[in-house]
């Protein structure tokens, strides 16, 4: 698992009807991309995640490059 700041940690819903948790990236603490990472939940709350196999990381490629320039 790799992930970069700005990127989403999309954490799957364990039992039949539990919807999936989305957060945000903030920070990466391992070396190359790899967790703990710290993340933004919807509600604001920052913590810091290991995430488990049922959690994907989802790139926002739309958005461009990671420097903030042009497509």
């Amino acid at each position: 698992m790799e992930a970069h700041p700005g990127d989403r940690l999309v954490t799957h819903g364990r039992t039949v009807g539990q919807q999936d948790r989305v957060a945000e990236i903030v920070e990466v603490l391992g070396d190359g991309g790899t967790p703990p990472y710290r993340v933004r939940d919807g509600d604001g709350h920052e913590h810091l995640l290991a995430p488990g196999p049922d959690s994907v990381v989802r790139h926002d490629d739309a958005a461009g490059p990671r420097d903030g320039g042009a497509p």
